[in-house]
């Protein structure tokens, strides 16, 4: 989710948090009171900062995690999911989208868009 987006929809950030400690992950960061909030990257040459959702840890992978709800940005959106997508195929590491209900087809479609073949975790 976006930057905009973020303050709206806490809720769902807050429900992927739980939904993930359930499942066994570790050292959770996500933008949120009360945890650590993940690195930040900047876009070279612009003012753009792409933040991940929520990064956890479970059997000593790093997951990366973006919470897909429909946007008034999807231009936006999918450039950070292009960029965390590089970027945890360049480290080894885990992309994963989680959705909610009502959001699955805007999330198929960019996911299309991109040519990314992402399992959804659906919640």
């Amino acid at each position: 989710m976006i930057y905009l987006d973020k303050k709206e929809n806490e809720e769902a950030l807050i429900d992927s948090i739980n939904y993930l400690k359930h499942k066994g992950f570790e050292n959770i960061k996500a933008d949120v009171e009360g945890y650590e909030t993940p690195k930040s990257y900047l876009k070279k040459d612009s003012d753009v900062t792409i933040t991940p959702d929520i990064i956890a840890e479970r059997a000593g992978i790093k997951h990366y995690f973006e919470i897909s709800l429909k946007s008034e940005e999807p231009h936006l959106l999918k450039s950070k999911w292009r960029f965390l997508d590089v970027l945890t195929r360049m480290k080894n590491h885990r992309f994963k989208i989680i959705t909610r209900r009502g959001h699955y087809k805007f999330t198929e479609e960019m996911l299309s868009d991109l040519n990314l073949n992402k399992k959804l975790i659906k919640l």
